[in-house]
């Protein structure tokens, strides 16, 4: 089975990326597909840089891309709307194993999955 996950919330104040990272981990234990995990609105805040992660209870995503390869996308809106992408001249702050696209990256993961789901914050 192949699956595209949209998570929704603060790791800080939510416990919807804890539970996707959860069911990211045992869905691929037991052999099914990640087409791409998806961070939208406060979902976005999973993918600030390692220092401040190592301060918070956040999931370990990177861990888990170097382990499976999975495709982590920032949606750039939202991130853009609280403050996370600094201007073009400077580089991101985002964590390793993140990359920042849009809801077109969204969209092909749905077309390209089985099941879509979405851990709300």
């Amino acid at each position: 089975m192949k699956y595209a996950i949209q998570v929704h919330g603060n790791p800080e104040l939510s416990r919807s990326p804890h539970s996707a990272f959860q069911f990211i981990k045992a869905a691929l234990a037991e052999g099914h597909e990640i087409v791409r995990v998806f961070f939208y609105h406060d979902g976005v805040y999973n993918g600030l840089g390692r220092a401040w992660q190592k301060e918070r209870n956040v999931p370990d995503w990177e861990g888990l891309v170097l382990a499976n390869g999975l495709d982590l996308v920032l949606c750039v809106s939202a991130a853009e709307r609280r403050g996370m992408l600094p201007p073009a001249s400077t580089p991101a702050a985002v964590a390793e194993g993140f990359r920042v696209g849009g809801l077109g990256q969204w969209m092909e993961a749905c077309l390209k999955a089985d099941r879509v789901l979405v851990f709300g914050g």
